[in-house]
């Protein structure tokens, strides 16, 4: 696929080669003799920098040495061999040995883990664990001062001598020849895995603290610690493998005479490399660094610089491989984020070019990709100047059908979910510059952790954002359309341009709102109002627009409910009556003018909803509303009058009377003025009653009426609501009652006048002719009825002195009656006044009676200090002296 890795041959030696190890750049060979050699291997292969030979032990042992490991970190080295564990110093001429595990002897092999964690202080420590088989026993030690110390009554049994042993976190992972995978945790419990295979040779290769790779045939099975398969997918090999390494993110496996590279994710075939003759052994260095040995020859396998890598793989589209090399790069972290940041990118559009849409558009909601980089990828979404910038991009593909869809509803989400976290950090108003990835952007990019935008920034995104929203819910789900328009920052031009091709008006009259465009929307309602075909048709639209408009648009509202009031009269009037806070605010001055001008049928209906819905108590209303009450009458009795107008006359005549007599915020003497002299006669004398013109009242009832009954009425009206309100407000009452405490005197006094005299004090109006004759039977009838409401020297003085004392026995009896209950009343209450009166002087006398003797050995309970000559001093009712300063603090 691409060279991952360049060998080279770095030593050619005569005796065998058994084990090998290395760190930094030494190589450690133990030989089948017994030899130790050292070695250091430049990083760099050169002509200047050749293998170096810095120790050669010759005599270290005389057994093979089968297993070589370092601990570098405390210049351990530690082999295995004569099958006993022994340490040595690796720092010493002849690597001197420091300590021999004795009860290690018959040892087949061992298992090294080595931790290092930093303190919060920044000290480092490094855990030495050390695991040894012994035939078929399994000893734990641990590394401490200068020596391995054995962990206390561990020693597991296992059911067979084990061929391959590796830490794996807490766990320990073991091959057993011709049988399985176990694994065993450190309280001895284990968990069979699988079969080795047909190859009798166990394969165990360690990748983390919590997984590994184990060998079955030709392939090799990624495992967790918990025995679970990390992945379905194997390392499928050529061969059975014979050794195997694991060099972040490459797996690298002897098989023959080759070195095949995979990798994990993907299971990947990267590379294979011949010519390594007889190759059996391989150890890992470093990170790129990798060493394979035959029997007599070692080869050092280098990868090849991450750069070039990445450019291959870049262009093969491996983008996975390629980010995980870059993580793995010892670049600047500055610069591994840039990277980084510029591959994802490249894999995002390349994911969109394979329609893998909803991925795409996932990977660069988490890259915080400026979305109007994101919009150009579809060219259709694009206003036509912008377009030419598009063309220069790399080919997209063309989208159609299901395709655009799919790739239109992944673009949703995403300008969804950046719009919202626009909309959520729009609070947070800074400077924040944006973070540049290698590239300029036009709009500030929403990288992880830029919350800080300027409010012109965040404005011209979602305005962006919104518009391309739009077009799309336009294409795919139109029902979304509406709750976007409601709240948006559409840009205005543009997305009435879309609209309208699309013919969504019912869609542009919410944008328009929305824009504060309202003349344009009601333009656009009031064409689209008679068209049999339009959603728009009819008022209920431009009604609803109109109510919610506000006071600071009236005139706008004025100017439009005029043909929807032509149109529809009774629903048209909702405009201005209907029970919303925007109707309910209208100057409502404003509106009755404009209904009295141009639609006066309309205003008795308004002024109605405006006094008893909203009962508003401006006497403006009251007033008009009684004059449009009038005229309504007038024209309705008028000769030519047909009997359904003259019927609607009665209906509103009622209405009238009932309101005259009912609304207490109408001004009389305003209205009295307009009032005709020549009919609504009964409307007149309540006017009369209301600015005190009783007698006048009165006389209307009785000479142009000639209705007693109504009179009566009117009088026991009066003289209830007199006093009703006497006694609050006498004063007030003597100066504006007009007589009526001495209503019916002026009724009985009516009754008694001749028509000629009533002439000089009637309604008015002298060219009606009052014929009603004087009734004496009548206003004595009234006299001995309301004999208590009636002052009886004021009824004597109207009376004719024709009048038969017996005939005015009665009222004369009630009258006096009624004089002497009030002075007994008024005695009453004056001995009940004088008796509270005599108690209140006996209470003061009682307390002005006691005395309080002060000296200067009186202490004030609150302050703690003595009172002074002039101190002035408070008691309380329980006889307890303070200072007059000091009673607030009392508690």
């Amino acid at each position: 696929m691409h060279n991952a890795y360049e060998e080279s041959s770095i030593l050619n030696i005569t005796v065998q080669i058994e084990s090998m190890a290395a760190y930094d750049d030494n190589l450690l060979i133990g030989t089948r003799e017994g030899h130790l050699l050292m070695y250091n291997v430049p990083s760099v292969p050169d002509e200047h920098h050749k293998l170096e030979l810095l120790r050669h032990s010759k005599n270290f042992n005389k057994k093979r040495i089968t297993q070589i490991e370092v601990v570098p970190e405390y210049n351990l080295l530690i082999i295995l061999t004569d099958n006993i564990v022994c340490v040595h110093d690796l720092n010493s001429p002849n690597f001197q040995q420091v300590c021999q595990l004795q009860k290690t002897r018959g040892a087949i092999l061992f298992a090294l883990d080595v931790q290092s964690t930093q303190s919060l202080t920044g000290e480092k420590n490094t855990v030495v664990r050390l695991c040894v088989a012994v035939k078929r026993k399994l000893q734990l030690y641990y590394w401490k001062g200068k020596k391995f110390v054995e962990f206390k009554d561990f020693e597991l049994t296992i059911p067979d001598i084990p061929r391959e042993l590796c830490w794996c976190g807490e766990a320990l992972v073991l091959g057993f020849r011709g049988l399985s995978y176990t694994i065993l945790d450190l309280n001895g419990k284990t968990k069979e895995l699988f079969p080795t295979g047909k190859s009798p040779e166990p394969s165990v290769t360690k990748l983390s603290d919590s997984s590994f790779v184990l060998g079955k045939d030709s392939q090799s099975f990624v495992m967790d610690t918990k025995g679970e398969l990390v992945q379905h997918n194997p390392v499928k090999w050529t061969d059975i493998p014979s050794a195997i390494a694991w060099d972040d993110p490459y797996l690298l496996g002897i098989v023959h005479d080759k070195l095949e590279v995979y990798t994990i994710d993907g299971c990947l075939h990267i590379q294979t490399i011949k010519d390594l003759n007889k190759a059996r052994l391989i150890y890992r260095c470093r990170q790129g660094k990798v060493f394979v040995a035959s029997t007599s020859h070692i080869w050092c396998v280098r990868a090849v610089d991450v750069t070039l890598q990445i450019r291959t793989l870049l262009e093969q589209t491996q983008f996975q491989l390629a980010l995980k090399l870059t993580s793995l790069s010892d670049v600047s972290e500055e610069e591994k984020t840039k990277q980084i940041y510029k591959i994802q990118t490249l894999y995002a559009h390349h994911l969109f070019r394979n329609k893998r849409f909803q991925e795409a558009m996932d990977l660069f909601l988490k890259l915080g990709t400026d979305p109007y980089e994101v919009i150009m990828l579809f060219p259709d979404l694009v206003t036509p100047s912008v377009n030419n910038e598009v063309s220069d991009q790399t080919e997209l593909p063309k989208l159609q059908d299901h395709d655009l869809e799919k790739g239109l509803r992944a673009l949703i989400v995403f300008l969804t979910e950046v719009r919202h976290k626009l909309m959520s950090d729009n609070t947070s108003k800074g400077n924040g510059r944006p973070k540049e990835n290698g590239k300029d952007k036009s709009l500030l990019l929403l990288m992880e952790g830029e919350k800080n935008m300027t409010a012109v920034a965040t404005e011209q995104l979602l305005k962006i954002i919104d518009t391309t929203l739009l077009k799309c819910y336009l294409q795919t789900t139109d029902a979304l359309v509406a709750p976007l328009l409601r709240l948006n920052h559409c840009h205005l031009a543009e997305a009435e341009k879309t609209l309208l091709m699309h013919q969504k008006y019912p869609e542009l009259i919410i944008l328009y709102q929305t824009k504060g465009q309202h003349r344009k929307a009601l333009e656009l309602l009031e064409k689209h109002a008679k068209e049999n075909d339009s959603s728009l048709k009819g008022t209920a639209r431009t009604i609803q627009y109109l109510q919610h408009l506000g006071k600071d648009h009236m005139d706008l509202i004025l100017k439009f409910a005029g043909w929807v009031l032509n149109e529809d009269p009774e629903q048209g009037l909702r405009i201005f009556m209907e029970d919303i806070q925007e109707v309910e605010q209208l100057p409502r001055p404003k509106v009755l003018d404009y209904l009295l001008r141009s639609h006066k049928d309309l205003a008795i209906t308004y002024l109605e909803h405006v006094v008893h819905v909203w009962e508003d108590t401006n006497p403006l209303f009251h007033n008009v509303l009684i004059h449009q009450y009038k005229e309504k009458c007038l024209t309705c009795l008028s000769e030519d009058a047909t009997p359904a107008e003259k019927q609607m006359a009665q209906h509103v005549r009622q209405k009238l009377q009932q309101f005259l007599e009912k609304s207490a915020h109408y001004t009389p003497e305003t209205i009295l003025v307009h009032f005709p002299f020549d009919r609504l006669f009964e409307e007149r004398a309540i006017i009369l009653g209301r600015v005190g013109g009783h007698q006048q009242a009165l006389s209307i009832y009785i000479n142009l009426l000639n209705d007693v009954q109504k009179a009566t009425e009117y009088c026991h009206n009066v003289y209830t609501a007199y006093h009703q309100n006497h006694r609050e407000n006498a004063d007030k009452q003597k100066q504006s009652d007009g007589g009526a405490d001495q209503v019916y005197v002026l009724l009985i006094q009516q009754l008694l006048t001749e028509p000629e005299q009533r002439a000089a004090t009637g309604c008015g109006s002298p060219e009606i002719q009052r014929t009603a004759q004087p009734d004496l039977e009548m206003a004595l009838q009234l006299l001995e009825k309301h004999a208590s409401k009636i002052n009886p020297l004021k009824a004597l003085e109207v009376l004719p002195d024709t009048v038969p004392i017996g005939r005015i026995k009665h009222f004369l009896e009630v009258s006096l009656q009624e004089k002497l209950n009030a002075r007994r009343r008024i005695q009453v209450l004056k001995g009940l006044l004088c008796a509270e009166h005599l108690q209140v002087q006996e209470q003061r006398m009682h307390y002005e009676s006691q005395s309080v003797l002060m000296t200067e050995f009186n202490i004030c309970p609150v302050c703690k200090k003595r009172f002074g000559n002039q101190s002035a001093f408070a008691r309380y009712p329980n006889g307890e002296i303070v200072h007059y300063s000091c009673q607030d603090r009392k508690g």
